[in-house]
């Protein structure tokens, strides 16, 4: 029974130190991650709450095209998105290196989720949030930019949060433009060293950094619950 026990520590002790020797390798690929993370951030939040007045608006050719749009980046997967950007766009002369690809994927992809959030969250706000502004002397870029937005930040931003918390997961989908991601990092070297170890080292970055988004989320509801 000693004997077990003591070979149970021993190796548990070994997988402990594999992935300590493996780590570097995954941080390595996590560094493309958080890189294709924050600048999707950075591009579809701006271009969603765009999009998400011209859903909201009463010009109908403008809304019917953006509804198409909507329709098809929500209605397709976001990896067959990828596959096309990457492989399909070359044959209409269009290029990108693989993180640009996947890039611009994601941003279309995600920029389309959060115009529909952020368009509920504008046709929530009271008509006479609008008329209130007028009657102060706030023009309509003063209106939407001082009155309404900061309103719909705070109805939205659960809605939003999740999909931030998505975003991180999703990432793990650029494996298939042979970009460097941790998932990548961790698929090379579960191959190499023939064993599932390396996944392990991969979920734990992943959990990692699902829980500091996580949080930094919690402290802006914090700080938006001013009625509380």
């Amino acid at each position: 029974m000693k004997v077990k026990q003591l070979s149970k520590k021993w190796r548990d002790i070994g997988m402990i130190n594999y992935l300590i020797e493996v780590m570097p390798q995954l941080l390595q690929g996590a560094e493309i991650t958080l890189k294709l993370f924050g600048y999707t951030i950075l591009g579809s939040l701006p271009l969603g709450i765009i999009l998400s007045f011209g859903l909201a608006s009463r010009f109908k050719p403008l809304q019917w095209i953006i509804r198409f749009y909507v329709w098809i980046m929500r209605g397709t997967p976001l990896l067959l998105q990828l596959i096309f950007v990457f492989y399909g766009l070359p044959l209409a002369g269009i290029v990108f290196d693989r993180f640009e690809a996947a890039l611009f994927a994601f941003v279309l992809n995600y920029a389309a989720y959060y115009a529909e959030i952020f368009r509920g969250g504008i046709q929530s706000i009271p008509v006479g949030q609008y008329e209130a502004s007028k009657v102060i002397g706030l023009n309509p870029f003063q209106t939407v930019t001082r009155i309404i937005i900061p309103q719909v930040v705070k109805i939205v931003l659960p809605s939003v949060g999740n999909e931030v918390i998505n975003l991180v997961k999703d990432t793990s989908l650029v494996y298939i433009l042979g970009l460097s991601d941790v998932m990548r990092a961790g698929k090379i070297a579960m191959e190499r060293d023939t064993t599932l170890l390396p996944l392990f080292g991969v979920a734990i970055i992943y959990l990692v950094m699902t829980a500091v988004v996580s949080v930094i989320l919690k402290q802006l509801e914090n700080r938006l619950n001013y009625y509380r």
